[in-house]
């Protein structure tokens, strides 16, 4: 079975910054690509930022130039560095995966998510 595990997540003052982190692990055989979503409270869950396996990335427009998203491919781990940090970034962020692996339902392509991780930036 994969699994997702997230760690990083935390309390922040405004200004301040955070780095997630995201580890991948079981029956692997591919990641196609990772990448970080965000949910507030009353609102729907967003693309934060995404990494393919080629290394190129996407960011919301809300998050472009404040958060860097990275990836360690021998190790199936993927990190979100948040700067600049303000309130309106307060939501639980999940980490995403779309990875070929040998799963329940045998070999193939599935969509992977992590428990969440609260993140609250407040003074």
């Amino acid at each position: 079975q994969v699994q997702l595990v997230e760690s990083g997540g935390g309390l922040v003052q405004p200004g301040g910054s955070l780095r997630l982190s995201c580890a991948a692990s079981g029956r692997i055989f591919r990641i196609n690509h990772m990448g970080w979503f965000r949910q507030a409270p009353g609102k729907q869950r967003e693309l934060v930022a995404r990494i393919i396996s080629g290394g190129s990335t996407t960011y919301a427009d809300s998050v472009k130039g404040r958060f860097t998203i990275s990836r360690d491919n021998g190790k199936n781990t993927v990190f979100l560095q948040m700067n600049s940090l303000n309130p309106e970034d307060t939501a639980v962020y999940y980490c995403n995966a779309l990875a070929m692996a040998d799963s329940s339902g045998g070999l193939g392509l599935y969509d992977y998510w992590g428990q969440g991780t609260q993140v609250t930036v407040s003074s």
